[in-house]
């Protein structure tokens, strides 16, 4: 019996090494994973200023799908850019339409519409009043969008000439979930029930 129990003894030791060594493997492997995952799938980008209330709220954190992820963008989807010719930081913009889609905007009325259809926009926090530069209609370039923030008349974004449409090249990534909230406009409170997906 006695030399039975010896024999176990280093094939216990072996199962164990054998056990950490795996542990540690999946550790590494994990790591490693969510190092490429946030290197090159998605990012957290944070919200600067008030241009896309009541959707998102300064200070905001998102998290946003890499672009070479996205597989091209919709109306609707809510778009992390950078165009330093217009700003040397990172701007967040609703896609408003797509290539080749007409875009008209009667600023007496404060409708936009697209391909000649009114767009039903529930999401924004006022009608569009504000002009910024942009002759309307135009026809949204091939390999571009039309970007417009839901705080209308507080947004520098595609109605402003110096931006435009952009160039599908400058956009970072799709804006996919709202990981953290900044303090509200009106409260100054963190509404935690705001976190989860967007659009």
């Amino acid at each position: 019996m006695q030399k039975e129990a010896r024999q176990t003894e280093p094939q216990a030791e072996e199962q164990g090494r054998q056990e950490l060594y795996e542990w540690v493997q999946a550790l590494v492997c994990s790591v490693l994973a969510v190092v490429l995952l946030f290197t090159f799938g998605v990012r957290l980008i944070g919200v600067d200023g008030h241009s896309m209330v009541p959707t998102l709220q300064d200070g905001d954190r998102l998290l946003v799908l890499n672009s070479m992820l996205c597989g091209g963008y919709e109306p609707g989807d809510i778009v992390v850019l950078r165009k330093e010719s217009f700003l040397p930081t990172p701007i967040v913009k609703r896609v408003i339409a797509t290539e080749g889609q007409l875009v008209d905007i009667d600023f007496s009325s404060g409708a936009v519409f697209v391909d000649g259809r009114q767009l039903q926009e529930e999401y924004i926090n006022e009608r569009t009043l504000a002009e910024e530069g942009t002759v309307f209609p135009l026809t949204v370039p091939e390999g571009s969008v039309f970007v417009m923030g839901d705080n209308r008349n507080h947004s520098n974004d595609s109605r402003d000439a110096r931006l435009g449409t952009v160039d599908t090249r400058y956009i970072i990534g799709r804006a996919v979930f709202l990981a953290f909230p900044g303090p509200d406009g009106a409260t100054g409170e963190r509404i935690y029930g705001r976190i989860g997906g967007l659009g």
